[in-house]
């Protein structure tokens, strides 16, 4: 496969460019790998780059996107922080991807056992991590089914405020950002959310 270009990446919609990701993760899960020539590669992108889409995940050291959407060099833009959380330097990124670079899809990926939602959940304090584990607190708030137990060592508590966490950060872009928001609002992008599950190696998007 060959990387993209300033035409290909013109060529797709935000659709296509879900698509894309999805087929990516199917082959990743049945361990099929799109033949690449990463130095070909290398050489092809040297001169200018063209990603078809943002992605902001975990720094969970199993989480790369680029391995689970079987991806190769210059597809996408890669923004990693733990907890996949929100702040202005990831809300500029991301308006630098799609306003500037003409990505069409901006997908939070969330994913299954995150450390820092544990350590939210557990109320976990400790220099600078307090206040990143802090910006995970609406999602704990958002979860009102569980009444007890509501701290890691209850798995189905974690999982719904994962996914809270996700849903809420895709809402805190479209908020935050107007030129996100507006370029939603003209379908020239799609801002959604995907949880990646580390037993399986699938994801779900939620669309």
């Amino acid at each position: 496969m060959r990387v993209q270009t300033k035409e290909t990446q013109g060529d797709l919609t935000p659709e296509l460019a879900l698509e894309i990701l999805k087929e990516g993760n199917l082959r990743f899960v049945k361990n099929i790998k799109a033949h690449r020539n990463l130095l070909e590669q290398v050489n092809e992108s040297s001169s200018g780059q063209f990603p078809f889409a943002a992605i902001l995940s975990c720094i969970d050291s199993r989480t790369s996107a680029e391995l689970i959407f079987d991806l190769g060099l210059g597809d996408i833009f890669s923004i990693r922080i733990a907890g996949n959380i929100l702040n202005e330097d990831i809300l500029g990124s991301m308006e630098f991807a799609c306003k500037i670079s003409g990505s069409k899809l901006i997908v939070v990926l969330g994913h299954t056992k995150c450390s820092a939602i544990e350590g939210a959940c557990n109320n976990i304090e400790m220099g600078n991590i307090t206040t990143l584990l802090n910006k995970i607190k609406p999602a704990i708030e958002l979860e009102n089914e569980t009444a007890i137990a509501r701290n890691a060592s209850n798995k189905k508590f974690v999982e719904k405020v994962t996914i809270n966490n996700v849903s809420l950060t895709v809402q805190k872009i479209k908020e935050q950002s107007s030129i996100l928001n507006e370029l939603e609002k003209l379908k020239q992008i799609k801002i959604i959310g995907g949880l990646y599950d580390l037993d399986t190696g699938q994801v779900t998007f939620y669309e």
